[in-house]
């Protein structure tokens, strides 16, 4: 099984970047954690701050890959660029975030992607892509 997770803007500062919403952990550990524990799965790995970016990578692995797990950051609220590329390539797409957007500001409550996506999983810290790749597992 092929996975693809993809992550927008400010991913590439976990560990840093508010560790009381997001945690102190980097994502490359989380990413070598899940790789260990997934050894059947080959999980490729891409991160971007620039969203025309996101949308070629989902285009590029959209129709190749068993699934995508994205977390498009704060594009998520703002990007009809990002839910025509979900919807433009046949693998199925798990939006999630580390933080629950709902316990969050009012504009984090509306997602852009999520009618797009096969499911949302949020507010589970790191976990969230954990979860979302069992979902995969699971179809």
């Amino acid at each position: 099984m092929k996975i693809q997770i993809i992550n927008g803007p400010n991913i590439n500062l976990l560990g840093k970047r508010e560790p009381s919403i997001y945690g102190s952990v980097t994502f490359e550990d989380y990413l070598g954690d899940l790789r260990k524990r997934y050894v059947d799965v080959e999980i490729g790995y891409f991160q971007s701050n620039i969203e025309g970016e996101m949308i070629d990578c989902i285009q590029q692995v959209g129709f190749d890959m068993d699934g995508i797990i994205l977390n498009a950051g704060a594009y998520t609220h703002t990007s009809i660029a990002l839910q025509d590329a979900i919807r433009s390539v046949t693998s199925p797409v798990i939006e999630v975030h580390i933080s629950n957007v709902h316990s969050r500001e009012p504009f984090r409550h509306v997602s852009m992607i999520a009618c797009a996506c096969k499911g949302v999983i949020c507010g589970f810290g790191l976990n969230s892509y954990r979860l979302a790749l069992e979902a995969l597992l699971d179809r």
